[in-house]
């Protein structure tokens, strides 16, 4: 893990790489002109700090038509920092216990989901689980997600259990067998408005453009005998009072207890098998 640190590390050192990571935070999916607009730099200087970034797994990237599209990841910085920061932390004041917000109440990064379970298995059992069809099954039922799991490639859904799959516009981000992954998130669809309560069109409208995105990482939990470590952050909320963040809340936190169920004492399968790439 020193080894991935030094590669956060040696990123963020430079200024122009924070300042492109600050404008990831604040809207994820840009194209490298996008990123580039207002700053004092070429696109290729622009370009060879997203390849750094990209490097050090700061940041994930998907190829939307002819453009490249980049998406902040947080997954190593809030780890970094747990692990370099937390510990040194003790008896802050708890009025800067709130690393959100400014002295002026300005958000310094969106609301996410953040969860982590320990499951008695492998990370690679663990990742074929939330990718082979037939293990979402057992506990998601036929509804998905489905995806050849190749960076870029759509990942498809039942809205419907009894309809057809379909693609909603996600794209996979990172698919790291064992380590790692990422995938956009659908929007609101007129399927969901019941279920989120929204009445008002011009609300629904407004809660529907928003999107986001999912991440999980796997490693070996810090005690072996708790098995691996998954760590879930559904993040580029618009607003803590996002309804798809309101929902995922709820329902990655049921599905993935049904993972641990299905791991642990549910049907098992042969780990000697190739995860899905």
């Amino acid at each position: 893990m020193d080894e991935v640190f030094d590669e956060v590390f040696k990123a963020l050192a430079d200024a122009n790489r924070r300042r492109l990571l600050d404008r990831l935070d604040q809207r994820g999916g840009q194209s490298l002109r996008e990123l580039g607009e207002g700053l004092a730099m070429s696109r290729q200087a622009v370009s060879k700090h997203l390849a750094v970034l990209e490097a050090a797994r700061l940041v994930d990237t998907v190829r939307h038509g002819r453009e490249k599209l980049h998406y902040l990841n947080p997954v190593l910085i809030r780890e970094l920092a747990d692990h370099w920061i937390g510990r040194y932390d003790h008896g802050r004041p708890a009025a800067l216990s709130h690393p959100q917000q400014t002295t002026e109440g300005r958000r310094m990064s969106k609301p996410a989901y953040e969860y982590v379970i320990y499951i008695h298995s492998t990370p690679e059992e663990i990742y074929r689980a939330l990718t082979d069809p037939e293990l979402v099954a057992d506990y998601m039922g036929d509804t998905g997600p489905r995806s050849d799991w190749q960076v870029g490639s759509p990942v498809e859904w039942k809205m419907d259990p009894n309809g057809e799959f379909r693609d909603y516009g996600q794209r996979v981000l990172a698919a790291e067998p064992g380590r790692r992954l990422s995938y956009t998130w659908h929007r609101l669809q007129p399927e969901h408005r019941e279920m989120v309560g929204i009445t008002s069109d011009e609300e629904f409208a407004e809660a529907a453009k928003e999107r986001s995105r999912v991440t999980f990482t796997l490693e070996p939990a810090e005690e072996p005998a708790a098995g691996t470590k998954l760590t879930i952050v559904h993040d580029e909320f618009d607003s803590p009072d996002s309804v798809m963040l309101a929902s995922v809340s709820v329902g990655w936190t049921l599905i993935l207890s049904e993972v641990k169920t299905l791991l642990e004492g549910g049907r098992r399968f042969d780990p000697a098998s190739s995860p899905p790439a």
